[in-house]
């Protein structure tokens, strides 16, 4: 992700490569070693998860080993094939273990994301069949659309099945994302075709355009999301720009690019409810005046960075990398500012921060260090080495990112550390 003076062609044209020299530098310089053998409105909170075990303070860090060079590259292979053998069942269900060992479509979403960066189209096939076959919007017994039920789980008499049928649209653009990479690295023309009706149904059922023209991505559906027709509950990490682009490319009836527009409208106005300028978990859009406002404390959702926002970072990121967006680049050098300054001051970042800037906790997030060392590479790469030194591998044991019932941590440390530039080649359809 250090790459980003590269033209847009070199960047689209780069095949499947080794982890970069750049990279394998500083990991020789961080000089840690790696144990381990290398191979209603419901869509809200209750995805999140229910804790976060505070992360190691560098008082507490391994030992540090003499100087050797890790391998990136092996290191995400080997954290994969743990997430695969700890959440994932023979038949694609991914559990959630600190919630009832429930399912959500999240979840599915981001290992099949996972399993095509890791070139697993077996575990990839069973995660999407399992979601197809469980995780259907019916009424009356009929299919009523291509997106999944959000949430998946035991009922009150012990039986297992969909528990909410609203679906969040965040997982379902991160399913469609990955159907078509899978598509295109696989060639498999089932997979496109597949992710062709979804698109579909996600713009009709989970878009909303305003008299003014614009165009807004919602989590989830209207009569859950659209309240008295001119307000909407937007949710900043679940834009996608990169995502839109690519959808741009196989489902040109439909103007996703206006969606990248929005997208980052979004994310630089409602910002500004936060004192310190940080992304908001969820937020309220008057589309009358475009003014964004806070929940009420009274609901169950909260306008604070927290948990959600943490995607904001990593999903702009890629949209650096793989496009070049400049607003991109930019939101990162002015939102981050806050954090920077307060690892700059304590080296380390409260897991939750109200809009005037306060903590709302004294404890840290593994998965929100690693969303910044996606963006942090970008803009200040001495903080990324830090925080990876510091916060993301002392937390790292044979495979398991902090603990190995924290599903949520396994997929945001997979996703923040990978390097989206190894997978340039699946940013253009296959000729």
């Amino acid at each position: 992700m250090q790459q980003l003076a590269q033209g847009k062609s070199q960047i689209q044209n780069m095949s499947f490569l080794p982890l970069s020299s750049a990279l394998a530098v500083i990991f020789a310089f961080i000089g840690l070693s790696v144990s381990g053998c290398f191979s209603g409105s419901s869509v809200e909170q209750s995805k999140l998860p229910l804790h976060s075990t505070p992360v190691a303070t560098p008082s507490q860090s391994p030992v540090a080993t003499p100087a050797r060079e890790i391998d990136l590259d092996n290191l995400l292979q080997e954290s994969w094939n743990a997430y695969r053998q700890r959440f994932i069942q023979a038949d694609g269900r991914v559990i959630d273990r600190e919630d009832s060992d429930r399912s959500t479509s999240e979840a599915q979403a981001y290992a099949m994301l996972r399993a095509v960066f890791a070139d697993d189209p077996t575990t990839f096939a069973r995660t999407l069949n399992w979601s197809e076959n469980n995780l259907q919007r019916t009424v009356a017994g009929k299919r009523t659309d291509q997106l999944w039920a959000w949430k998946w789980g035991r009922d009150a008499q012990g039986n297992w099945g969909i528990s909410d049928r609203n679906f969040a649209s965040d997982a379902d653009i991160d399913a469609i994302t990955a159907l078509i990479f899978a598509s295109r690295r696989w060639q498999r023309p089932d997979y496109l075709q597949l992710a062709q009706s979804k698109l579909q149904d996600l713009w009709n059922l989970s878009t909303v355009a305003i008299p003014q023209g614009s165009r807004y991505l919602i989590p989830g559906p209207t009569d859950a999301f659209q309240e008295r027709s001119h307000l909407l509950i937007l949710n900043p990490s679940y834009f996608a720009p990169y995502a839109f682009r690519i959808f741009a490319q196989v489902d040109p009836a439909r103007d996703w690019l206006s969606l990248v527009d929005s997208s980052y409208q979004v994310l630089e106005d409602s910002a500004k409810l936060s004192r310190v300028n940080l992304p908001s978990d969820w937020v309220i859009l008057d589309t009358q005046t475009g003014d964004y406002q806070a929940l009420p404390v009274s609901h169950s959702l909260r306008t604070e960075y927290s948990f959600n926002a943490y995607r904001v970072w990593w999903r702009l990121a890629w949209d650096a990398v793989w496009f070049q967006e400049p607003r991109a680049t930019q939101f990162l050098q002015n939102h981050l500012k806050h954090l920077q300054q307060t690892w700059h001051s304590t080296k380390r970042i409260p897991a939750k921060i109200d809009l005037q800037g306060n903590p709302l906790v004294n404890y840290e997030a593994t998965s929100q260090y690693a969303m910044l060392y996606a963006a942090f590479r970008l803009i200040e790469p001495a903080i990324a080495t830090e925080i990876l030194q510091q916060k993301l591998l002392p937390q790292y044991q044979s495979g398991i990112w902090e603990q190995d019932s924290a599903y949520y941590t396994q997929n945001l440390a997979g996703l923040g550390l990978l390097p989206p530039t190894e997978f340039a080649q699946l940013l253009q359809p296959t000729k």
